[in-house]
């Protein structure tokens, strides 16, 4: 029998050597043929045939000539940054925050505004309207962006094809919402966990560029965690995995069940409402906020300070629980909690007690635009493979 197999095993294995290509001059660029070859250990006129081709897709282009050494001067190659664009978009309670990068990863633009808005479907408009004011200012038509990634509360359940563990944003986990999402984006959408998303924003920007393992932990209005493993975030099968916030710890002063039903035990226990909460009982005045309530542990205050230990070792507990099962090199604490001064050391000293080994516990230094740059990061990465493939 005779088998044909036609030209799809060569096409592939183009795709395979300009993916390969574009990897290099994405993380090492500018860079020449010859240096090309050395690093994926292709010929040279393969390398030479993947890059014409790379250019008629106008993905690369030829940047210059390095010169000042020994034989011919070489051309060099680089990402053209116009080949595409990536918005990031973070909703929150308070605050929507967005950017727009262009393929190189330069910003072109970004912005926070305070959202208005009374439900879900005004608080898409806003999105909407924020992403024309942001591809406005990047001087971009909102039909050239490549991809968009919406970093929200909750997961995205693909067996379900739902958002779910939308916890304080009413009504985003509404069938309609996920529609009216799509109908706005397009199909370019990508919703990634907020908290995932802060930690890819890590994993590029911050502590975790050096470890092949870590878990980000976020406290703060909310709770959650990104893991990634492997140089891998890992969302599991239904897509929770790192929603601590419903690990069963109800202990804490700050407690309550009506809340623990809605949004997880541990969530109503060491969330800042749940802060705020354990201040008012213990009879701290002015316990408005978190932020207030760490303020007066910092001042002396003997009944703040006691509430603040507590959620140390609240927050001590669940990452001792990562710890036994997933064992990362580094804990990043993020949120306005997991940031807050003198955080970090309260935590690590109740660790040491608790936990079997000690990884690195850190501080996250990336700021409130942490989720955009997680988004962007994610974005760009899928951008890529979507460019790549079209162009093939």
């Amino acid at each position: 029998m005779t088998v044909t197999t036609g030209g799809a095993r060569p096409r592939l294995i183009r795709e395979i050597n300009e993916q390969v290509l574009l990897d290099h001059i994405r993380r090492s660029g500018p860079i020449s043929r010859t240096e090309l070859a050395g690093l994926t250990g292709l010929s040279k006129p393969t390398v030479s045939a993947a890059l014409s081709s790379l250019e008629r897709a106008g993905l690369v282009h030829m940047t210059g000539q390095r010169t000042g050494v020994p034989g011919p001067a070489a051309s060099l190659y680089e990402v053209r940054p116009e080949a595409g664009f990536v918005l990031g978009l973070d909703v929150g309670r308070e605050y929507l925050r967005g950017a727009i990068a262009d393929l190189a990863g330069t910003v072109r633009s970004r912005r926070s505004v305070r959202t208005k808005a009374g439900d879900a479907m005004a608080r898409i408009q806003e999105l909407v309207d924020l992403s024309g004011t942001l591809a406005a200012e990047a001087g971009i038509e909102t039909a050239q962006l490549t991809q968009t990634v919406l970093g929200s509360p909750g997961v995205y359940d693909p067996r379900l094809d739902a958002l779910t563990l939308t916890g304080r944003l009413s009504g985003w986990d509404s069938p309609a919402t996920l529609a009216a999402l799509r109908d706005r984006f397009g199909p370019t959408l990508m919703i990634e966990n907020d908290v995932d998303a802060a930690a890819i924003a890590e994993r590029v920007h911050g502590h975790g560029r050096d470890v092949d393992s870590f878990a980000f932990v976020s406290v703060g209005t909310g709770i959650g965690m990104g893991l990634v493993l492997d140089g891998k975030l890992r969302h599991g099968s239904h897509g929770v995995a790192g929603e601590i916030g419903y690990l069963p710890f109800t202990e804490g002063s700050g407690s309550d069940q009506r809340d623990a039903r809605k949004r997880g035990g541990f969530d109503a226990s060491a969330s800042a409402a749940a802060v705020v909460r354990a201040a008012r009982r213990a009879g701290v005045r002015g316990a408005t906020t978190a932020e207030k309530v760490f303020a007066a542990a910092a001042r002396g205050d003997a009944l703040a300070a006691a509430v603040v230990a507590e959620e140390a070792l609240l927050v001590a507990k669940a990452v001792c629980t990562v710890i036994t099962v997933v064992d990362p090199d580094l804990v990043v604490l993020g949120g306005g909690i997991g940031q807050a001064p003198g955080f970090l050391e309260a935590v690590s000293k109740q660790l040491r007690q608790l936990a079997p080994v000690m990884p690195e516990v850190k501080a996250s230094v990336l700021g409130s635009e942490t989720v955009v740059a997680g988004c962007i990061a994610a974005g760009l990465e899928r951008a890529w493979q979507t460019l790549v493939g079209n162009s093939a």
